[in-house]
């Protein structure tokens, strides 16, 4: 299928998709993701692919999480109703956990928010020298309490899981490599050879074994599935509070927030 979003490139062996909207630092809107998921799925289905690399276009950002010009104030993201958000990053997250082969993120950049939560799911993590990395639902009406942050807890550890999403800050490629969030640093020139080189060096070994071992991964952290649909189901919910619109207000008007009106009568 044609795509506006992203580009996908299948050669020799190895698929690359790539979030192609650097004028928004490649934040996704719902046809991002729903061209995402294709691109996976074809990419998962084709038995001459044996491994699968995710990055982003140009060179600020891999992704920065949604984007805040596909909001929708009171309800969520175009396409919201009660049966989601109006982005299907839950039917993404789990693509790329069950595809049969690895994936490898090619972090060329900032990698914020839901862009963050991407990587954290792929599994293998290459990082430009100049990626950065962070949470920010907090500070602008959103959460994941789901994979990206029961799974992010299980890299990096419950405490400075905690610490990412509760202070929203900003970690260079190496603090993220010193603190386990991704496997290696390189410079920014070499990061695509790089993430190409481990690619091949797995496309020598045996693709049923990798499909085994990534599944066997998988199952020990399985359960935090559930989470994830309670946690959607949630978020869209807390969507169509003041507190949450106040936090993509602010972000829209470029003004501080104000949560601490809501810390005594809640939603």
């Amino acid at each position: 299928m044609p795509y506006e979003d992203i580009l996908h490139e299948a050669k020799e062996g190895i698929a690359t998709i790539t979030i192609n909207r650097p004028k928004v630092y490649n934040a996704f809107r719902p046809k991002t993701i729903e061209e995402l998921i294709q691109a996976f799925t074809e990419a998962g289905d084709d038995p001459e692919i044996g491994v699968i690399i995710l990055t982003g276009a140009g060179d600020k950002a891999f992704c920065t999480g949604g984007d805040m010009n596909a909001w929708r104030v009171g309800e969520g993201y175009e396409g919201a109703s009660w049966a989601g958000i109006g982005l299907a990053v839950e039917r993404l997250h789990r693509l790329i956990r069950s595809v049969p082969k690895p994936v490898i993120a090619a972090v060329n950049g900032y990698a914020i928010g839901g862009g963050n939560v991407l990587q954290v799911l792929c599994d293998l993590a290459i990082a430009s020298k100049t990626a950065v990395f962070g949470q920010v639902g907090p500070r602008v009406g959103s959460f994941d309490a789901g994979f990206g942050s029961a799974y992010l807890a299980r890299l990096v550890g419950e405490r400075k899981a905690r610490e990412i999403w509760f202070l929203c800050r900003r970690y260079s490629a190496d603090e993220a490599l010193e603190m386990g969030l991704i496997n290696r640093v390189v410079p920014h020139e070499q990061l695509m050879v790089e993430a190409n080189q481990w690619a091949n060096e797995m496309l020598d070994l045996s693709p049923t074994a990798l499909k085994a071992l990534k599944y066997s991964f998988n199952a020990d952290t399985e359960h935090i599935a559930g989470i994830t649909n309670l946690s959607m189901a949630s978020v869209g919910l807390y969507y169509r509070t003041p507190e949450s619109g106040e936090g993509h207000n602010a972000f829209k008007e470029k003004r501080p927030t104000n949560f601490r009106k809501f810390r005594k009568r809640g939603f």
